[in-house]
């Protein structure tokens, strides 16, 4: 699958997406670091990848309708950097289960260590 790191993204998080055979492009190959989220949306979609945020603002279904977008994985981490191994044990397990890319089309993965929401406006 192939992801669109917002610069928010831990680059720990980027190696371990890598070495599971995921693409993940970083935000800083592509944009400037401090793009508006607009534009950070805009590219995910441009280069058809799944948005990869720690960012909240992408896990508001008003201002980002999941059926819009061709998926957005917000991960929960909350100020909270030692969950991150178990976030991204839930992420991979589901990755795995749902390996087709055209499952994440349109729907919100809000990503916490001990589940994952799934929000679409459908």
């Amino acid at each position: 699958m192939r992801f669109f790191a917002d610069h928010c993204v831990p680059r720990s998080i980027g190696e371990t997406l890598d070495s599971e055979g995921h693409e993940v492009v970083r935000l800083s190959a592509r944009l400037r670091v401090d793009a508006d989220d607009s534009a950070v949306i805009e590219e995910a979609q441009k280069i058809g990848a799944i948005l990869l945020s720690l960012n909240g603002d992408f896990a508001d279904l008003l201002r980002y309708p999941p059926e819009e977008y061709a998926g957005i994985v917000a991960l929960q981490v909350r100020n909270r950097p030692e969950a991150i191994p178990a976030i991204m044990d839930k992420l991979i397990g589901y990755l795995e289960e749902y390996p087709d890319q055209s499952h994440y089309v349109g729907k919100l993965f809000l990503v916490e260590a001990h589940r994952i929401r799934v929000r679409s406006g459908t």
